[in-house]
């Protein structure tokens, strides 16, 4: 058996470290919470104070519960990561204690429950909000009506901590675009008539617009820092645009543009932040291209058909477990592999 000779140490450290990339994550989503924080006012930030520090409470707890190294583990920035992705996708008046629930389940089910940091083998964020959004669909559907002021600091504080909700909740609170255009597809309304109402933007949905841009920039931002490779947002993204654009040329009366797709729900974060996660996805270049464009066909047809508005998160859970078929599948082929000698 031929054998590699290797220098002696000490060997040369590796440019990327697990704390630099979740660095790099947590700075490439700043320009996305500086705009939900403008559309929907300040309660984010107390979801994203709130997230954090359970987040490192329950990485603490459950570090030392396996008997790993707590400083080094909260130190490498995961834990925040999750808990901020996490925050992004539930409304910013949401309750404290799903918080608690949901990123409870994001660390101890979908990480420390496979080994901890690189062994899981779904999204831990993902996993979270899923699991609260099934338990708690009320709480997870009140989000601010588009055009209406956002509230303060001091009524959303007062909403998350003690559940004491604003006079006007019932015309604060509304449904999300993607619930609009759901019910109103049902029916049977046309898509100028949809897209009249005041929950819908110039492109897609009011508000929505710019923190999917805003996102799409942090993930360029990643990709010049190769953090992530290009094929996963590329799969996800030409996908979406493909197939709403084929369905909205047959009939326009009925069926969205690509991009009210794209600017809607959390379809670019996820594209962008969660589906191009490495240890989650594949690994094979044709392997990522596919998985984004299950990632796409996913979300498409649950956001069509299933019981929940926006299935991204659901979309991404499903292809994590076929991530590993998928990489058996697409893996190139190495140079005498399978010859008998």
């Amino acid at each position: 058996m031929k054998t590699f000779a290797t220098a002696g140490a000490p060997h040369l450290r590796a440019a990327a470290s697990v704390r630099r990339v979740m660095a790099d994550v947590l700075l490439a989503l700043l320009p996305g919470i500086a705009v939900h924080v403008w559309a929907f006012g300040p309660g984010l930030l107390l979801q994203l104070g709130l997230a954090a520090g359970f987040a490192l409470a329950f990485e603490a707890a459950l570090l030392r519960l396996r008997g790993g190294p707590v400083r080094a583990g909260l130190e490498d920035l995961s834990a925040l990561v999750t808990a901020v992705l996490f925050a992004l996708c539930i409304p910013p008046l949401c309750p404290w204690w799903v918080s608690a629930l949901g990123l409870l389940a994001a660390l101890g089910l979908a990480k420390h429950a496979y080994g901890g940091l690189g062994a899981n083998l779904f999204n831990p964020a993902m996993v979270g909000y899923a699991v609260v959004l099934v338990a708690f669909p009320r709480e997870l559907s009140q989000w601010t009506g588009a055009g209406l002021t956002p509230p303060d600091l001091a009524t959303a504080a007062a909403a998350v901590f003690a559940g004491q909700l604003p006079p006007h909740w019932d015309t604060l609170a509304s449904a999300t675009p993607l619930d609009a255009l759901r019910q109103a597809a049902a029916a049977q309304r046309t898509l100028a008539e949809i897209r009249s109402q005041p929950v819908f933007g110039h492109a897609g949905a009011a508000g929505w617009e710019l923190i999917a841009l805003a996102y799409a920039l942090g993930g360029l931002y990643l990709l010049w820092r190769r953090v992530i490779g290009w094929q996963v947002p590329a799969g996800v993204i030409l996908s979406v645009l493909l197939l709403t654009g084929a369905a909205w040329l047959f009939d326009a009366e009925r069926n969205p543009p690509p991009l009210q797709h794209l600017l809607s729900g959390g379809l670019m974060l996820a594209a962008w932040f969660v589906a191009a996660d490495p240890v989650t996805g594949c690994t094979s270049p044709r392997g990522r291209l596919l998985f984004g464009a299950g990632v796409a066909v996913l979300t498409l047809a649950l956001r069509r058909w299933g019981l929940h508005a926006d299935g991204v998160a659901f979309a991404v859970l499903l292809m994590n477990a076929a991530a590993p078929l998928i990489d058996e599948f697409t893996r190139p082929r190495i140079y005498g592999h399978g010859r008998h000698d």
